[in-house]
């Protein structure tokens, strides 16, 4: 009965490991409508979860950018893309809770002349 009970909680927990694992695989290709200044822009993001660390590039109208920063842990994903010239950055973060293949969340991007970063909304979607 002892061994039973072990097996069954064995394969639970295997079951369960599976299906986490599976829920934020992030791997694919993201797509999502921004809202720019000079109207919406489609934005892909290619990303790739190995070994528990997450890589990729999202890529807009000014072309591919490579994430760093990022985090994947309890359903939720982060990460930051950094945009512009050696001497004027942009740091931009997305951070969004991971739901099947859709990632619902914000965007920070700092605000114009040192002002105060604004959010937005983001839902991406996994393009199949």
């Amino acid at each position: 009965m002892k061994t039973l009970r072990a097996f069954a909680t064995i394969c639970l927990a295997s079951a369960l490991l599976a299906l986490s694992a599976h829920a934020a695989d992030l791997s694919g290709t993201w797509k999502w409508t921004s809202s720019t200044k000079s109207g919406p822009a489609e934005i892909t993001a290619v990303l790739l979860l190995k070994d528990g660390a997450l890589t990729g590039t999202v890529t807009g109208r000014q072309g591919p950018a490579e994430i760093s920063e990022a985090s994947v842990k309890d359903g939720m994903v982060a990460f930051s893309v950094v945009r512009g010239t050696t001497d004027q950055k942009v740091v931009i973060k997305y951070q969004g809770k991971i739901d099947g293949d859709a990632i619902t969340g914000t965007i920070e991007r700092p605000g114009p002349n040192g002002a105060a970063p604004t959010k937005t909304e983001w839902k991406a979607t996994r393009a199949h």
